[in-house]
C-alpha cells in the first residue's frame, strides 16, 4: 500500500489508523486531533484520485465527480467519520472508504455522470464527544443551527464552539444546500439478523423510531427490619413491578417493537433501608409511529397505576425522539433487482440503530443498505466483516449509482 490505500481492505486499515488504540479499536470523536487527521488524510485521497475535493463550514468533506451538466442535481453518498470510544473500524468508515472507491470505479469505466455524484464523509454522528448526535447530517438537512451547540460541553468541560473553531471549522456562516436528489448511505448492520439469516445484502424498509424515557419513582426511607412490609412505601418493589410489566406487555406487539430498561439508580443504596428513590431509563423503538406511541402510552399508564397501588410518587419524563424513517421504496427496489441479477441474497429488514440516512429521508429519496457484523457485535474493537461481504456491498453500490447517475 501506498500513501493511500487502492481496496476496500486497505482503507479500512488505512482509516483506521487515524485514531488507533492499543486494544485493536479506534477512538475518533468529533473535532479531536485524530479526527481532523483523518478527515485531512480522506481529502488528500480525493484529491489525489481527481475527486474535488471540500469542506463546509462544520468539517462535513466532500469528493465531487461532476457531471457535464451545470445545473444537473446531487446524488450524494456516505457515511461518518467519528466513532464511539473504543470503536470498531467499520462503523461509518466504510461507508466513506466504499463510496469513494465506487466513484473512481465509474469514473475509470464511464467517465463523467449525467449526476453528480458526491461521497461524504459526515463530521458527526455518533454522539460519542458532546451530548448532541448527527451533528454533521443534522446541519446539511437544517435540523440543527450553530444555536443548537453554543451552551454545549464535552464530559471535560471544553465547549463545543471552541473545540470546533480550534480544528479549524465554525468560523462562517453554515449554506445550506438545494442541489441534494438523492441520499445513499452503505452501512455494516451492527446486528446479527443477516448473519443469522444467511444473507449478504439488508435492504432497509424503515429506520425505526425511538423514544427514551427516565422515570423517577419516589418512596420514603425506613429501617428494613423494623418497618413491616404493609406500611412501606418501598420505590425500589414499585420500580421492580413496573419493569416486569414493561417487559411482560411487549408480547402483545410484533416483532419490530424492541424496548430495554438501560440505567437504574436506587437510594439510598444501602443493604438494610428501604430504598425512598429510583431512577431508570426507558428505551423504546419500532418502525410505524403509531405502535411506538400506543405502546409509550400504555407503559407510561401501567407504571402510573403500580406507583398508586404503592402509595409511591412517579415522574415519567421523555428525553430523547426520534421519529421512524421509512426508506425510499423505489431504490430499493432497484437494489433488489440489482441483488437477484447478480444472484446475491438480500433480506428486507428495519434498522434498530439510528444513521445519518434518518435525516436525508425527510428531504429527499433516501435509503440505506446493510451488510453482515459478525456475531452482530458493534462499537467494539471486535467489529467485523469479512472483505468478501465488504465487497458484495461495493459491487451493489457501485452498480446502483450506474444506474441512477449513467
Amino acid at each position: 500500500m501506498g500513501q493511500f490505500p487502492a481496496t476496500l481492505e486497505e482503507g479500512i486499515e488505512w482509516l483506521a489508523s487515524y485514531g488507533a488504540e492499543p486494544d485493536g479499536g479506534v477512538t475518533r470523536t468529533l473535532y479531536s486531533p485524530q479526527w481532523k487527521e483523518a478527515q485531512h488524510a480522506l481529502k488528500g485521497w480525493m484529491e489525489e484520485e481527481g475527486l474535488a475535493a471540500y469542506f463546509d463550514a462544520i468539517g462535513n468533506l466532500f469528493g465531487r465527480l461532476s457531471s457535464s451538466n451545470p445545473n444537473a442535481p446531487t446524488i450524494l453518498i456516505g457515511s461518518h467519520v467519528d466513532s464511539v470510544k473504543s470503536g470498531g473500524k467499520y462503523d461509518g468508515a466504510y461507508g466513506i472508504i466504499a463510496g469513494i472507491l465506487a466513484l473512481l470505479q465509474l469514473k475509470t469505466q464511464y467517465g463523467q455522470p449525467s449526476i453528480n455524484l458526491e461521497v461524504v464523509s459526515f463530521c458527526e454522528e455518533e454522539g460519542s464527544r458532546f451530548p448532541i448526535a448527527l451533528w454533521g447530517s443534522g446541519m446539511m438537512t437544517g435540523i440543527y443551527s450553530y444555536n443548537d451547540i453554543c451552551t454545549i460541553k464535552d464530559s471535560e468541560g471544553n465547549s463545543f464552539e471552541t473545540a470546533m473553531m480550534a480544528a479549524g471549522f465554525g468560523l462562517t456562516e453554515y449554506r445550506g444546500r438545494n442541489d441534494i436528489q438523492t441520499f445513499i448511505e452503505l452501512h455494516i448492520e451492527q446486528g446479527p439478523t443477516l448473519e443469522k439469516v444467511n444473507k449478504a445484502i439488508g435492504i432497509v424498509k424503515a429506520i425505526v423510531g425511538q423514544r427514551r424515557y427516565r422515570i423517577s419513582v419516589s418512596g420514603e426511607s425506613n429501617h428494613v427490619g423494623t418497618t413491616s412490609m404493609k406500611w412501606r412505601k418501598d420505590a425500589l418493589h414499585g420500580a421492580v413491578n413496573m419493569i416486569h410489566d414493561l417487559y411482560g406487555s411487549i408480547k402483545g406487539y410484533d416483532e419490530d417493537l424492541v424496548t430495554s430498561v438501560g440505567q437504574l439508580f436506587v437510594e439510598p443504596n444501602v443493604p438494610n433501608v428501604i430504598p425512598n428513590t429510583v431512577q431508570f431509563t426507558v428505551d423504546a423503538r419500532h418502525p410505524n409511529e403509531s405502535v411506538l406511541s400506543s405502546f409509550c402510552q400504555h407503559f407510561t399508564e401501567t407504571f402510573e397505576s403500580h406507583a398508586k397501588k404503592h402509595e409511591l410518587g412517579i415522574k415519567v419524563e421523555m428525553w430523547h425522539e426520534v421519529k421512524p424513517a421509512p426508506m425510499d421504496s423505489h431504490l430499493n427496489e432497484i437494489i433488489e433487482s440489482i441483488c437477484f441479477s447478480r444472484s446475491i441474497p438480500c433480506h428486507w429488514m428495519n434498522s434498530g440503530a439510528g444513521h445519518d440516512s434518518q435525516l436525508f429521508a425527510r428531504i429527499c429519496p433516501t435509503t440505506i443498505l446493510f451488510v453482515p457484523s459478525q456475531g452482530g457485535i458493534s462499537h467494539s474493537p471486535l467489529e467485523y466483516t469479512s472483505t468478501k461481504d465488504l465487497e458484495t456491498g461495493l459491487t451493489v453500490l457501485t452498480e446502483l449509482l450506474h444506474q441512477l447517475a449513467y
